[in-house]
């Protein structure tokens, strides 16, 4: 149970996610210490234990802030079970999309795929050294067994006689041995053999999608599974696709897939985090008897019982969402948190707000972070020998453009900067495959004679940024 609990402090969460995030630091301090309690919560005594709920977290701040970031990174640095799910894709009148209950559905199998993950990687060596038997098999195949079972079995008193070595096996020994040490010099890769693989069968796509039975179709397709013997076909394929195949087959079989669906469910239900983006598109401002008001406050009243803690059926078996942590996001520019019902107002009682971004932030955002968008483009274009520089005041007005076109046209928040990175380096990367000049520094002057006219024509910058 302690591989599926954070045991890091709030001042080394918010550490890690510096380290990808710039500012925001009251939302980072927010959802550290909401994991941190989670810890702290299974030192307590079961009694007390069961009646500590997550304290669910509202993010506000307009789009391109980092409140998505901020979710994913938490979640990838406690290899906790994480979705996202737009709260907008349940707002359709007459609910055309899914329904809510597949959000817990959506985590069970996030949770299995993670649990199996784990499990699979534990028994990685092992699968391994039993696909090299398997190809060793292939090559050299154990001689075959007497012609009369019966008569090498039992002697004429009915008694088993003791097992004598077969005249082939010393050279069967040896033949494995030789073409043991052959696979390990890695001298047989390319060569073709012919296995024996398991067909898989087709998903069945779309079957009850979109209505409150779509879980019935993995249901369904799991029971025919079950019941209609896998088909196996030949296949011919090189020793070191074999190895793969084989090393997936045997992984399979050391994995217990009731173990796995066990741990999954409990991990979904202690560490699971369900990150509701667009919380804001459902909120209603101004009520009314008829029209989208009733369907988004429709949504809101579905999604409050999985918040408040139910139990949901999904295919391995039923997941409890009291200790699920909830966390909800949105821009707010036309409704406000108060919009919401009250009940689901109460479920999210720690509230953060995100600020807008700075010049300072943006130029931050481009070189700082572990994964800061000028480090993938100089990594991507290094894949083509060439080496990309940016030079500080080219970095300098970057920001400056990314700050002013938000302020002309739509605030998209740190977004801004991938698409005038790429506009930027749309030449350089075009040319790149036959660039003789291999040394590329981007100043101040080459950002502006590409990007000005941007900034310059306000109509211009709207329909290409």
């Amino acid at each position: 149970m302690s591989e599926l609990v954070n045991e890091q402090t709030p001042r080394q969460i918010v550490a890690e996610l510096d380290k990808y995030i710039v500012g925001q630091d009251k939302a980072k301090r927010a959802v550290a210490i909401a994991l941190r309690n989670r810890w702290r919560s299974r030192q307590l005594e079961e009694s007390m234990r069961e009646d500590i709920i997550p304290k669910n977290i509202l993010m506000i701040g307009s789009t391109g802030v980092g409140k998505t970031e901020i979710a994913r990174r938490l979640a990838k640095l406690v290899c906790a079970p994480f979705i996202k799910v737009e709260a907008t894709k349940f707002t359709e009148v007459g609910y055309v999309g899914r329904d809510v209950e597949s959000l817990v559905r959506d985590l069970a199998e996030t949770a299995v795929r993670m649990v199996k993950q784990r499990r699979l990687e534990a028994v990685k060596e092992k699968a391994e050294a039993l696909a090299e038997e398997r190809i060793l098999d292939v090559f050299v195949p154990e001689p075959k067994t007497s012609t009369n079972p019966l008569g090498r079995l039992f002697g004429a008193a009915g008694e088993p006689e003791p097992a004598e070595e077969k005249p082939a096996e010393p050279k069967y020994k040896a033949g494995r041995e030789w073409c043991k040490k052959r696979l390990d010099a890695g001298e047989m890769e390319d060569e073709l053999i012919e296995i024996d693989v398991e067909d898989t069968p087709r998903p069945m796509v779309g079957m009850f999608a979109g209505s409150s039975l779509e879980g019935m179709s993995d249901n369904l397709q799991d029971m025919i599974g079950s019941l209609v013997p896998r088909k196996h076909k030949k296949r011919k394929v090189t020793v070191k696709e074999a190895r793969k195949i084989f090393a997936q087959e045997e992984s399979l079989k050391l994995v217990d897939m009731d173990e796995v669906t066990e741990e999954a469910i409990r991990a979904a239900e202690q560490s699971g985090i369900v990150f509701l983006d667009e919380i804001d598109k459902v909120a209603a401002p101004e009520r009314s008897g008829a029209g989208p008001d009733v369907s988004r406050e429709g949504v809101q009243r579905d999604i409050l019982p999985i918040v408040e803690g139910s139990t949901v059926m999904t295919k391995y078996g039923p997941l409890k969402t009291d200790h699920v942590l909830f966390i909800a996001a949105g821009a707010f520019h036309t409704a406000k948190p108060s919009d919401l019902i009250p009940e689901l107002q109460g479920r999210f009682p720690i509230r953060v707000e995100l600020s807008s971004l700075k010049k300072e932030d943006f130029r931050r955002i481009l070189v700082e972070p572990k994964n800061a968008l000028i480090k993938q483009y100089q990594a991507l274009l290094a894949t083509e020998g060439i080496t990309l520089t940016f030079r500080d005041d080219a970095i300098d007005e970057l920001a400056q453009m990314a700050l002013t076109v938000n302020d002309q046209t739509e605030n998209i928040g740190a977004r801004r900067l991938h698409t005038l990175l790429e506009k930027l380096l749309e030449e350089i990367s075009f040319d790149a495959p036959d660039m003789t000049e291999k040394e590329v520094a981007i100043d101040a002057a080459y950002v502006r004679e590409k990007l000005s006219d941007i900034t310059v024509d306000r109509d211009l910058s709207r329909f290409v940024l």
